[in-house]
């Protein structure tokens, strides 16, 4: 075996398909009972980042480990290929649509530059070692994609879950479309805190609710780091449970604000204030006041939503413009005005404002209060606000008519937790993340003003904007249109193409939310690809952690408003990519590791044992620090592959294997440690515990192979007859550890696990990606105690490495070992072994005595027995053949370098059946 990962990777990459490997894999193992990972589809635009690689090869690694378990195991890869990204590129080229090409064509560009995209992504994937069918990917541009997708919408269409709303959504100005709860980022801003006066309609109505005689005017305080929305207020709201007071200033007004936030209202605003009434919310519903500079009165009312976190416990209340003021609006029959437009330019006969951008509206507002004396207090606010995830720009709320999956109007949420409670979260804290979320999101808002993307093909009744009450099966009829003939069989179509009345129906120019795309793809990837069951309950979801709120919650929701279940039995999170000192991945730092530098000077198999290697719960680290060690530990683990293959040139199992019986104890002892770690690798794999598999593997191969027992077998591999007893008995373990090994590695460690497989001796036909886990021969019992000897190993290891750096000895074989134990258990199996401990403890002699010398040192095992250890240097000359320092050398005429067992070795019958 050779390492130069880097250089041979890629030779070997072209000969897997070459050969049609994936294929081959999925044809052979078709009869096993199927393990299904669906893939969530990453967005086609840009090359892979560290992220990505994370994602795929953990996936990969999940998937080679099913096979390894027994199943058929598909990986079917795809891309999520429409939405707002696609079409700014091709903008950048060609311009909006209508300038230089028209809505078909410019959906022709977007396809290409997908296409584009997708190749170039695929190309990294495969280098990463990832075996799919990249051949067959789905992609949500696929008509057959496409097509089933509007086949999901029908379906929800008919359970009941699709509604028309005029409701506030998060709407992005530069994207110029709303933006589902998935597409909202959260970043600081500053915005400009006003808390501004509504005077009372009504003083003595208002005097009367808190129980007080008084005649002045009095203005309800409210506060907002939103001014731009005060021109669509239609409520004041307060909390029917909260204490407010009426407070008398000393320029002869009053205010009403919440009892708890009375001083702090009245420290910003420099204010000096006498309370003279305290009164419920509850008391103040259905007082009236006036709007501080549009001509209308407002109401009071109640809202659970006010808090006491900030401001003054009255809320200014605009049902347009956010989803609790909508909720509020509708329980008590507000208008839901939105006098924004969706460039964000305030319409025509709007207060203050008409025809000025939102973003410049604010000063405009703040101005004017001041100026008629309706502005209590001004000053900058810091604070976490929604931002477009795509143009980090802040964004608003506006009501505009939408299509939706409503939460609650037919039992959605409440579906949607049941199959929370009944899928498997990985780690355990996803499953109240996602929870939380789902308990607490609004309607999902499905419909987008994009050009790009599968169209919301429905037809709405003009007058009351209801859907054709056959919606269900034209989009069955339209879904087969587009399977034949692509999108434009519904771009390039009227009403009456499809039987509609076009007096009484228009058709929709929206286009449905990418979200709802990739939310599909368990209905949809079947179809699309003939690999994967469409319909059937995925095994296993596996994406970072912020697709809880993403494609894992679109997913769930669309399964259950078309299934009534989740569509995944078992969800896996991971967590995002961080730099050594955990901080975020940027390019302005300097801290980002591109995976196709580490695959050019590595080796993709060292990013891969690097992924496997780390605790994917939570944030994982990368460095080029990071990825020297885990080169250093693929080293290790390379080494111990190469010492296997090196001792079995010459063993043929089908005629040299001995019979279980057979074995030396030694190697039967090794061969039970073996079988022991493969159950717990086993374990760790089913568990998803990637980074358990690691150290597992990592030890057994540093610990309990090289640095015990393959440290042991070379004295028997280098210096034993080639037919020997004590040689054979070796390479038959050797030979079953080699077997196991690497399967162990072959998730993980895929390149090279194909090298060492090839280079084992037997029958090599059947690729390594298809074996299942190594059959160990079933062992007999020796009767030694191997764990007590270990730890004797232990103990003298530890003396040995004292006298070595004390300068009483050169190396181990220079030395002589002197032991005593007065543990009867101890001294038994010490006895045991006789003279053959010297080759357990790789000294030249090692005698076990009766009593405590005096330069013996005790140590206490873990046992609990005492082990009392002397080292002393041998006197003897050393064997030129087995290094041993023995008093037999040179005994021999015709061998006077050799000694004895070595004489009998080399000229005689072979030294007898040993134990080590």
């Amino acid at each position: 075996m050779q390492a130069k990962l880097a250089q041979r990777e890629p030779d070997r990459l072209a000969r897997w398909q070459a050969d049609g490997l994936y294929a081959r894999i999925q044809q052979e193992t078709a009869d096993r009972p199927p393990f299904l990972l669906v893939d969530g589809p990453p967005y086609a635009n840009g090359d892979i980042h560290i992220g990505h690689a994370v994602n795929k090869i953990l996936k990969d690694i999940i998937v080679k480990s099913a096979r390894l378990d027994g199943h058929h195991a598909a990986f079917v890869p795809g891309w999520d290929c429409h939405g707002l990204p696609i079409e700014l590129q091709v903008e950048k080229k060609y311009g909006k649509v209508g300038r230089k090409l028209d809505a078909a064509a410019f959906r022709e560009q977007c396809r290409s530059y997908a296409a584009e995209q997708v190749a170039r992504q695929r190309t990294d994937f495969e280098r990463l070692g990832v075996l799919a069918d990249w051949d067959q990917p789905y992609l949500t541009m696929h008509p057959a994609f496409e097509a089933e997708q509007l086949r999901a919408l029908g379906d929800i269409v008919a359970n009941g879950h699709v509604v028309r709303g005029f409701k506030p959504v998060h709407w992005c100005l530069d994207c110029a479309s709303s933006l589902a709860e998935a597409e909202v980022e959260y970043a600081d801003k500053r915005s400009t805190a006003v808390d501004v006066r509504f005077p009372a309609t009504d003083a003595a109505a208002v005097a009367a609710a808190f129980g007080i005689k008084e005649d002045a005017p009095v203005d309800f305080v409210i506060w907002t780091t939103t001014p731009w929305t005060l021109p669509a207020n239609r409520a004041l709201a307060v909390h029917p449970e909260l204490e407010y007071v009426w407070l008398r200033l000393s320029e002869g007004r009053a205010i009403v604000v919440a009892a708890e936030l009375a001083s702090d209202v009245l420290e910003r605003a420099g204010l000096d204030g006498k309370e003279c009434g305290r009164a419920r919310g509850a008391a103040l519903e259905g007082l009236l006041a006036e709007h501080p500079f549009a001509a209308r009165s407002v109401p009071v009312v109640g809202g659970e939503h006010v808090t006491l976190d900030a401001g003054t416990g009255i809320v200014h209340t605009a049902p347009g413009h956010g989803a609790d003021d909508y909720v509020i609006g509708q329980r008590y029959g507000l208008e839901t005005a939105n006098p924004v437009g969706g460039d964000g330019v305030f319409v025509e006969d709007t207060p203050l404002v008409a025809g000025a951008h939102v973003r410049k509206a604010d000063p405009v507002i703040v101005d004017a209060l001041r100026a008629s004396g309706h502005l209590l207090h001004e000053a900058p606010f810091d604070h976490s606000y929604p931002h477009c995830w795509r143009h980090k720009t802040p964004l608003i709320f506006r009501a505009t008519p939408q299509w939706f999956i409503a939460m609650d109007g037919n039992g959605l949420r409440e579906g949607a937790l049941a199959a929370i409670d009944a899928t498997q979260w990985i780690p355990a804290w996803g499953e109240s993340r996602i929870r939380s979320m789902v308990e607490g999101r609004p309607d999902w808002c499905i419909s987008r003003q994009r050009t790009w993307g599968v169209p919301m093909a429905v037809f709405i009744d003009r007058q009351t904007q209801h859907l054709h009450p056959d919606t269900p099966a034209l989009l069955r009829r339209i879904a087969a249109a587009v399977e034949a003939g692509g999108l434009e069989a519904w771009f390039g179509s009227e009403p009456a193409d499809w039987g509609v009345d076009p007096e009484q129906y228009e058709a929709s120019t929206d286009t449905l939310d990418v979200w709802f795309d990739s939310g599909v793809v368990h209905r949809c990837a079947g179809p699309a690809t003939g690999t994967a069951p469409g319909d059937a309950v995925a095994d296993l979801y596996l994406e970072g952690s912020d697709q809880h709120r993403g494609w894992f919650q679109s997913s769930l929701l669309t399964s259950v408003a078309i299934h009534g279940r989740a569509p995944y039995k078992a969800v896996l999170t991971h967590g995002f990519t961080v730099d050594e000192q955990g901080h975020k991945m940027s390019k302005s730092a300097g801290n980002v590791v591109p995976p196709q530098q580490v695959m050019k000077t590595l080796g993709a198999d060292i990013l891969r044992l690097w992924v496997a290697s780390a605790d994917y719960s939570g944030e994982i680290a990368i460095s080029d620090n990071l990825l020297k060690r885990v080169a250093e530990a693929y080293r290790r683990i390379r080494n111990t592959l190469r010492f296997l293959l090196g001792n079995l040139h010459d063993f043929d199992p089908a005629q040299h294997a001995l019979a279980p019986e057979a074995l030396l104890p030694g190697d039967a002892a090794a061969l039970r440690e073996a079988q022991a770690m493969q159950a717990a690798l086993a374990q760790a794999y089913g568990r998803r515990e990637l980074h358990s598999v690691y150290q597992k593997l990592h030890n057994y191969c540093v610990v309990d192979l090289g640095g015990r027992y393959l440290d042991v077998l070379k004295d028997r591999l280098y210096t034993t007859g080639t037919d020997s007893l004590a040689r054979r008995s070796a390479q038959t373990a050797l030979w079953h550890i080699g077997e196991a090994v690497v399967r162990w590695i072959t998730p993980i460690l895929s390149f090279t696990a194909e090298e060492a497989w090839e280079a084992l001796p037997g029958d090599r036909s059947r690729s390594v990606f298809v074996q299942t886990w190594w059959a160990f021969p079933t062992l007999p019992e020796s009767g030694l105690d191997w764990e007590a000897l270990r730890q004797v190993r232990s103990a003298v290891k530890k003396r040995l490495e004292a006298a070595r750096n004390g300068g009483q000895i050169k190396g181990d074989l220079d030395a002589e070992v002197w032991l005593h134990s007065s543990d009867a258990g101890l001294r038994q199996t010490l006895d045991a072994l006789g003279e053959e401990m010297r080759f357990w403890l790789l000294t030249s002699d090692a005698t076990v005595v009766d009593a405590v010398e005096d330069d013996m040192e005790s140590v206490a095992l873990d046992s609990g027995a005492t082990l009392s250890i002397a080292i002393r240097r041998s006197a003897h000359e050393k064997c030129v053949r087995c290094w041993h320092r023995r008093a037999d050398v040179g005994a021999d005429n015709e061998h006077p370098a050799l000694c004895g067992r070595c004489v009998s070795n080399v000229a005689g019958t072979g030294e007898a059946r040993r134990v080590i």
